[in-house]
């Protein structure tokens, strides 16, 4: 299993000297990457730069894995993505993992890019196209909906190539991933639904003539984390309230919280669907009972998916 954890909060107003012994603890609470959000504005203006946090994160420890999830793919043109990717392929070989989505939680984020939110999906297809022929090595020519794009190479060729994790709740999601993803991230969602989000990823792979994938599913919930119930309950509402602006009830149901076993207990029944990759997004009293939180998920979910792969 891949397990990661987003930065805890208070991460970027530390020393250089103490993130370092965060993220030193984190690889030895036995968390595998951390990951990071990517937003241009987000609703007020928020937002961080998924790869400029990515590249900075990954030179703290050697053993740490990073990823984006998500990057919001469709605000930018393939090419320079591609050049970042082969960039990250040096500076972390082997420690990258590229999530990608269309974003539109803020539809003015998405217009003032320039890009009509109504083809995002559609341009985000293009772009992982030609991300992936780059990838390869390849020399990439396109005359398409969104892109001219004439004789492009990337060099050095990204090898091993770097995962490419698609997000999204929406069917059209699931076939994005079935044609350009190596895996698929989920949020807001009931394992039900992720079972059969992974069969209809199948068939898109099929119809792509992709039949060899070696998945890379994962699964990235909000967590609530305290000594009672209701305690962590108050604690992960909080914050998501702040955050999406919207009452935590429509979360809530998708949203983990509780002492670090109760939590790993709800999150079984997708590692038994066929999640490999767990990412946790941790809301805890402080940023080390984040780290230490993350780390007791981890090892309750390996140690009973050790015990269901034996039985």
């Amino acid at each position: 299993m891949n397990i990661g954890m987003a930065t805890p909060a208070g991460f970027w107003r530390q020393s250089v000297e103490e993130r370092r012994r965060t993220v030193a603890a984190v690889v030895a609470n036995g968390i595998d990457h951390l990951f990071i959000a990517d937003h241009v504005s987000f609703r007020d203006g928020a937002g961080t730069d998924g790869f400029v946090e990515m590249a900075a994160l990954s030179q703290l420890d050697p053993a740490i894995g990073v990823m984006t999830s998500i990057y919001l793919l469709p605000l930018r043109h393939p090419l320079p993505v591609a050049r970042q990717l082969a960039t990250m392929q040096d500076v972390a070989p082997g420690r990258v993992i590229f999530g990608v989505g269309i974003g539109g939680e803020d539809r003015h984020e998405v217009e003032i890019c320039g890009v009509d939110p109504a083809t995002r999906g559609r341009l985000t297809n293009e772009s992982l196209g030609v991300i992936r022929g780059l990838m390869r090595g390849d020399e990439v020519s396109l005359d398409g909906e969104f892109f001219q794009i004439d004789k492009a190479r990337i060099r050095p060729t990204i090898d091993p190539p770097i995962p490419i994790i698609v997000g999204g709740r929406s069917n059209a999601a699931l076939r994005r991933t079935g044609y350009y993803g190596d895996g698929w991230v989920a949020t807001w969602c009931s394992a039900r639904r992720y079972t059969e989000a992974l069969q209809l990823i199948d068939v898109s792979a099929d119809e792509a003539g992709r039949a060899s994938v070696d998945w890379l599913h994962g699964y990235q919930p909000w967590i609530g984390i305290g000594d009672t119930k209701e305690e962590a309950r108050e604690r992960v509402s909080r914050a998501m309230e702040a955050f999406y602006k919207v009452p935590f009830e429509k979360f809530e149901r998708y949203t983990p919280y509780g002492r670090p076993d109760e939590v790993a207990s709800e999150l079984m029944p997708y590692v038994d669907a066929g999640a490999t990759l767990v990412n946790l997004k941790i809301v805890a009293p402080s940023d080390e009972e984040n780290v230490a939180a993350a780390g007791e998920i981890a090892a309750h979910l390996r140690q009973w998916n050790a015990a269901a792969a034996k039985s």
